[in-house]
Order: structure tokens, then C-alpha cells, then sequence
């Protein structure tokens, strides 16, 4: 009987996978489509019982407190223009299209509080632009409990001009000229995609916005991995990046802590495709949201954090939890996934392997050792000119310092963040004393400063400080060691 020609070549453990995988694509897709047709009342009651369920476990309910109200302000904020409101910004939103067509969403926060101005022109001050991780969008920089330990507030108040980038396909940017998004077509992009065009095209646009000359880059996990493959890539773009702060940065992780998993994927990457197909992954997330109670949803994403990355968030604080979980979760295509498991397989920061039959045929066929017929093209991380300073925690799985500092350029600066995983880079409960502070003195060293700035960032006994106040008189300094 004649064999499907991938099918023919996997192994058992890997049809167990494909089955329990298909398995929970269609479960998935059942309980979404089940509870997208649902009445309200339907979704409250279910919503209802997790909540009894919950509290007849850990106890009752305690009195609601002021940082309490603000979690759940936090929480139930439906967009990054809510998130903002919470804390008293205002923002701009701008879109971008693509060279390959897709719109792209980027926020922007160029007002102090209280600060009124012309949007859409020029503010004459340094600009500032971030970008997010792995199926996230631009909220996760805006849904900390307090602006002292927000990146973009902290910066907007110190008087750069912010904006905030988004990958296609996720919240803030489904939408493309030439696809639908319900089509398979519009989901297939890899990390290639964001590296020869929505990067370069998004700060293009800013700069042309701005009339700057040139920008700051700050990027976060998978927003690191982009930017090194757009700056490598893109000689004439490292002119337009001043300095590159990459926090979290990616580039070519371990692998997962997870072994079943970890070993299976890195076997056989593209069996996600068998799996989950080629559209948005985990498309189902959101609407879990609506039926869980918080603490209930919290703690799921905890232990799926503990399995898969060996990540214990003991830095992050269960009120920070509870607000951010719920913006942590934005649309990806499954084949940027496969990528990221390409590119741990093979150990190389490389471009997507198109191939899948010269991969399978390696697995089936012997060859001498040290023999290939095809390689994928590594990103040229080494001719990288753009100042690069990397923030990393030392108790993150997914960053291997050793390994990356060999793949960037010499004049590449790390500094250590002493037992930090890898979200708690952005959200731990101190980052406005281990984190923020270098963001500041890696701006400060390497571009024109505001002068608030220049007033306020100084070297006092080997410390960092700065200083952050917001319209209501609240204020809170913060400090961090020199990091070896």
C-alpha cells in the first residue's frame, strides 16, 4: 500500500503526538465556537461557579483594597487606550502598511500629563521605540500596577517621545491588503517576515513622523530576536537605531523545560502544522478568559510557565499577575512557532527552513557525518554596528549570554540581572530600581538627551538613580547597583 510521503517517515511517538495534538485543536476549536455562541448569562454562571469554586478552596473574599480596584481596573481593560486612561495618558494611534502588505498598528506617547500638543507632528524630542515579545502585543508595556515601574510612562514623563510597535496578525494589526485574515495566506510569516519588513518599515515611519534622524530601540524577548535580524540584515538601518536595549533578549534558546515536548518539536518542527494548521495559534486563549475566574486563570498560567519554562515568577507579584495575565495572550501564526523550534533544533540563529523534505530525509536517510546538501542562511548578527546592550536574568531558560555574545558583535554590553526570569524582566515588582535605571543610562550614553533627563540621571556612589512623579504629587526614586 503506498505511503503518504511525510506520514510514511514519523515515528510512533510521533503519530501519538499528531493524535493527541489534533485531539486538542478540535477540542479547542469546539469549546471557541461553543463559547462564542454562548448567552452572557451562560458565560456569568460558568464564571460564577469557578469563582465559588475558588474561594470554597483558598477562603473567603477579602475586603477590596485600593491596590485591588486598580487590578481589576487593570484587568478589565479592554485596549492599550484603557490601559493608558487608568494612569492618566493620553496616546495616538498610527498604522503602517507594509512593503508586503499588511497594517500595523503603533501607539504612541508623546504627552506628559497635563502636556497639550498638535498629534500627529513633530515634538522635537529624542524618540523611543519598543517592541513586544512572542504572541503579545503592545499592552503588556502598559498593564503594570504602578507607573513607576512602566517603561513608556516613566520615559514619556522623563521627555522622550514613545511609540510602541505590534506584529501582524496579532491584536492590533489583523488586517492586510492583499489576505483575509480567516485565510491561510495571510497567517504564513516567520520571524523573516518581521525582520524585512515590519521592523524597518515601522521605524521608517516613525522617523518620518518624528523628522528625527534616528531612534532608540527597546525590545522584549521575541522584540530582541527581531531587531537583531532586521539590524543584520539591514546595513543602512543600523544608522537609523542609535542603541538597541534588549531586554530578555532571544536569539537561539536551549529548548523547553518540558522534554516530551522539547524533544519532540526539535525532532520534527513542522508537525505543529499537522497539529494546530497553518493559521493563529492558541486562538482559543482569549475566550478562557471570559469563563475563569482571575485567580483561576492566573494560577493556569503559572503552572503552564513552571512546565514549559521551568519560570517559578517568585519576582513578579500575584496582584501584578493578576492584572497582566490577561493581556499577555495576542494572536501568532503557527509557523513563527515552528521557526522558534527550528532554530532550537539546529542551535543557529537562522532563517526559516522553507524545506521540510531535505529535513525529513536527513531523519530517514545516512549520510557522512558533517555532510549537508542544504543549510539555511544565519542572520548576520556580527555585522550589527548599532550600540547593543543586553539585559538579562540569570535564572532565565530561555537566554543562553554565552552563545550570544559569540553570535553579536564586539562592542555588544551585558549586564547581569541577578535572579530574574524572563518576564520578570518587564513586570518584576523592582524593575524600577534593577531595570529601568540602565534602560535610562544605556539612552543617556548613547543619544541626545531631553533635558529633564540630563538633570535628573546621575551617577551618585556608584548607583543609578532616577526619579519619576507623576501629577498628583506621587513619587518614587529608584536605585540599582552597577551590575558586573
Amino acid at each position: 500500500m503506498a505511503r503518504i510521503p511525510l506520514l510514511g517517515r514519523l515515528k510512533r511517538r510521533e503519530y501519538v503526538a499528531i493524535f493527541l495534538g489534533s485531539l486538542f485543536v478540535v477540542l479547542e476549536t469546539l469549546i471557541s465556537f461553543i463559547i462564542a455562541f454562548l448567552p452572557k448569562p451562560v458565560i456569568r454562571w460558568f464564571y460564577d461557579r469557578s469563582r465559588s469554586l475558588f474561594h470554597y478552596i483558598a477562603g473567603p473574599p477579602l475586603p477590596k483594597s485600593e491596590e485591588s480596584r486598580l487590578v481589576d481596573h487593570i484587568r478589565r481593560a479592554r485596549d492599550f487606550e484603557e490601559l493608558c486612561t487608568i494612569f492618566g495618558y493620553v496616546f495616538e494611534d498610527h498604522v503602517v502598511l507594509t512593503k508586503d502588505g499588511y497594517l500595523l498598528t503603533l501607539h504612541r506617547l508623546c504627552q506628559k500629563k497635563g502636556e497639550q500638543r498638535m498629534p500627529g507632528t513633530s515634538t522635537g524630542k529624542p524618540v523611543v521605540y519598543l517592541h513586544h515579545g512572542l504572541l503579545m502585543n503592545s499592552e503588556v508595556w502598559v498593564c503594570l500596577t504602578s507607573a513607576e515601574r512602566n517603561i513608556p510612562f516613566v520615559l514619556v514623563e522623563l521627555g522622550y517621545d514613545v511609540w510602541l510597535g505590534n506584529n501582524r496578525g496579532n491584536k492590533y494589526s489583523k488586517k492586510s491588503i492583499y489576505h483575509d485574515p480567516h485565510s491561510t495566506k495571510f497567517w504564513d510569516y516567520s520571524i523573516d517576515n518581521f525582520a524585512w519588513n515590519d521592523i524597518p518599515d515601522s521605524i521608517e515611519y516613525v522617523l518620518d513622523v518624528t523628522k528625527e534622524p534616528s531612534l532608540s530601540y527597546i525590545g522584549f524577548s521575541q522584540g530582541t530576536a527581531q531587531a537583531f535580524a532586521a539590524l543584520s540584515i539591514h546595513p543602512p538601518l543600523n544608522q537609523r537605531v542609535n542603541v538597541f536595549i534588549a531586554l530578555a533578549p532571544a536569539m537561539s534558546p536551549a529548548g523547553l523545560a518540558a522534554p516530551i515536548i522539547d524533544g519532540l518539536m526539535k525532532a520534527s518542527p513542522t508537525l505543529l502544522f499537522l497539529m494546530f494548521g497553518r493559521r493563529a495559534i492558541l486562538s482559543s486563549a482569549p475566550s478562557w478568559q471570559n469563563i475563569l475566574y482571575p485567580p483561576i486563570f492566573a494560577s493556569t498560567i503559572n503552572l503552564s510557565l513552571k512546565w514549559l519554562f521551568n519560570w517559578d515568577s517568585h519576582n513578579i507579584s500575584r496582584a501584578q499577575r493578576l492584572a497582566a495575565y490577561t493581556h499577555l495572550y495576542s494572536y501568532a501564526s503557527v509557523k513563527s512557532i515552528v521557526h522558534w523550534f527550528q532554530i532550537m533544533r539546529t542551535g543557529k540563529f537562522q532563517m526559516y527552513d522553507d524545506d521540510v523534505q531535505h529535513v525529513m530525509l536527513a531523519r530517514t536517510t545516512a549520510r557522512p557525518s558533517g555532510v549537508s546538501s542544504y543549510l539555511p542562511a544565519r542572520f548576520p548578527t556580527r555585522n550589527i554596528a548599532s550600540p547593543v546592550v543586553l539585559l538579562y536574568g540569570d535564572s532565565d531558560s530561555l537566554v543562553d549570554i554565552e552563545q550570544m555574545l559569540r553570535e553579536l558583535p564586539s562592542h555588544t554590553i551585558a549586564k547581569r540581572l541577578h535572579g530574574y526570569e524572563h518576564l520578570d524582566v518587564i513586570w518584576g515588582k523592582n524593575v524600577h530600581q534593577d531595570v529601568i535605571p540602565h534602560v535610562i543610562e544605556a539612552l543617556k550614553k548613547y543619544c541626545v538627551l531631553p533635558e529633564r533627563v540630563a538633570e535628573e540621571v546621575k551617577l551618585v556612589n556608584g548607583y543609578n538613580s532616577y526619579h519619576y512623579e507623576d501629577t498628583s504629587g506621587y513619587s518614587t526614586p529608584g536605585m540599582v547597583a552597577n551590575s558586573d
